[in-house]
């Protein structure tokens, strides 16, 4: 006897639909975080103490505009996703919940875009 009804089964879906997605992508953000926060982490040692032109400098170098823009994206991301299961399992009236959930999404892409395009204007030399 299956758990499943019909439609479940031809679109694939288990019962919550999008649990296991979410899962597998705070994994795979996690995961990314290491080998970038280890470049974060060597990269802020390395300017400690340098001048406001030597920082801005590194930052219009390709691969460094490229690697921070990634580390700052999987940052909010992964902030994002993992704020979004502390309120789901602690926020229990659903308004409340829909309403918490909506602008912590917000300002995580705020905050994203507002990040990117300092990047991009220190990379660019505006």
């Amino acid at each position: 006897m299956a758990l499943k009804t019909p439609l479940a089964r031809v679109l694939g879906l288990g019962s919550a639909k999008s649990g296991v997605d979410h899962w597998w992508w705070q994994r795979i953000t996690s995961i990314a975080l290491i080998p970038l926060g280890i470049w974060f982490v060597w990269s802020v040692i390395s300017l400690a103490g340098s001048s406001h032109e030597v920082a801005s400098g590194w930052l219009q170098s390709p691969l460094n505009a490229a690697l921070f823009v990634s580390f700052v994206l999987a940052v909010f991301w992964h902030a994002a996703l993992g704020l979004q299961v502390v309120v789901e399992d602690y926020v229990h009236t659903e308004w409340l919940k829909m309403a918490v959930l909506i602008a912590v999404k917000l300002l995580v892409a705020l905050f994203s875009v507002i990040a990117v395009l300092l990047v991009l204007r220190i990379f660019l030399g505006v």
